[in-house]
Order: structure tokens, then C-alpha cells, then sequence
């Protein structure tokens, strides 16, 4: 029997905005990609074909920013920078290498987590500004010729590094042991909580007892 202390890291409304999220950004990517370059036009397949493509890219766009926009509202406090968080980001390479038990104390997220989210954050604003601009028949009117190219280009090149992001997101919750249970069941133990987010788990447990 699992004897083990558990705290809980999200609710039920966390996750199932989170799962919801994954999946829409799952399919904005994909539907990017396949017209980001001709040899990635095989995943239009996924949505019935290119014109198919072109129509639900941008809606799932929106779709995604008011996703996320659900997990801004909820996570955007807890991930206010302070200048912890620049002795926990001073002293990364000790954290990269291994030795959390070196590193400053941190709350809820860490610097490196913080980092990510307003990266996130950053990347989908420009993506729904510069998506807006060339989405056609819509709102591609409204501009120049010069305006639309340019949008084009940062969409493309936000998108990049968004999708960059996930990628560094996905690596860490598989490399940390113990943090894909918060976001299948809401909970982590207190050994992780402890180990990871000292400040975190001194708050849950005294709320606890």
C-alpha cells in the first residue's frame, strides 16, 4: 500500500484547462507546421486537406489564447518574479547539474518555471496579434501589403519559438520525477514538494496541519 503523504498541486479546473490547452495547441501546431513548409504539408491530412487547414488554423489560434488565457488567470500570481528568483537563476548551472539541494529555496515555481511561463505568455500574444493581421477573409483587408509580410514572418518565427517551449516544458516535467503525477491526479508528494519547492511545501504543509 502506497504509504506516502501527498499535497495537492492542482485542482480538478487546472487540469482539465491544462488537457483542454494540449490538445488545441496540438492542433494549431500542427495545422501551422503543415504550411509552415511544403515538406510538412503531409499533417494537412489531419484536417482534411490544405483549404481545410487554412480555415481551422486560425480558429483554433483563438481558441488556444483563451485557453490559455484560463491558466494565465489562475497561475499568472503565483509566477510574479522576486528577487529570489534571481539568486535561484544566478545559481541555474548547480540546479542543471543535479544538486537541487544547493539551490536557493523556491516557492510554488522556480525562476527557470517562471521564465518559461512568461515566455509562453509572450509567444501566444504576438501569435494572436500577428495571426489577426493576415487572417483571411477577415481581417487581411484592414492592412498594407508591407504590414501583412511582416505579421507573416513573426507569426512564423514566434510560432518556432513557442513550439520551443513546449518542447523545453514536456522535457522537464519527463526529467523531474514525480511532477507528471500533478498534472494526471493533482497531487505530489511531499518528498517532491519538499525537494523541489521548499518555500511551497513549508506553505501547503502548515495549511495542512
Amino acid at each position: 500500500m502506497d504509504t506516502k503523504a501527498y499535497l495537492r498541486r492542482y485542482s480538478d479546473g487546472d487540469r482539465i484547462n491544462h488537457w483542454a490547452l494540449v490538445i488545441l495547441f496540438f492542433c494549431a501546431a500542427l495545422s501551422g507546421l503543415s504550411m509552415f513548409h511544403p515538406s510538412l504539408f503531409f499533417l494537412s491530412t489531419l484536417f482534411g486537406g490544405g483549404p481545410w487547414t487554412r480555415i481551422l488554423h486560425p480558429f483554433a489560434g483563438v481558441l488556444v489564447f483563451l485557453s490559455f488565457g484560463g491558466m494565465y488567470v489562475r497561475l499568472a500570481k503565483d509566477n510574479a518574479w522576486s528577487a529570489d528568483d534571481s539568486g535561484w537563476l544566478a545559481k541555474s548551472s548547480t540546479f542543471f547539474a543535479g544538486r537541487t539541494h544547493e539551490m536557493p529555496p523556491a516557492g510554488r515555481y522556480n525562476a527557470g518555471q517562471k521564465l518559461l511561463f512568461w515566455w509562453i505568455t509572450g509567444c501566444v500574444l504576438v501569435l494572436l496579434v500577428t495571426g489577426l493581421v493576415f487572417w483571411r477573409p477577415y481581417f487581411v483587408g484592414y492592412f498594407s501589403i508591407g504590414l501583412v509580410r511582416t505579421a507573416t514572418l513573426v507569426h512564423s518565427l514566434t510560432a518556432v519559438a513557442l513550439v520551443l517551449g513546449v518542447i523545453a516544458h514536456i522535457y522537464a516535467a519527463i526529467w523531474v520525477k514525480g511532477t507528471l503525477r500533478a498534472m494526471t491526479r493533482g497531487l505530489v508528494s511531499e518528498t517532491w514538494a519538499k525537494r523541489h519547492h521548499p518555500r511551497w511545501y513549508v506553505q501547503m504543509t502548515r495549511e495542512k496541519h
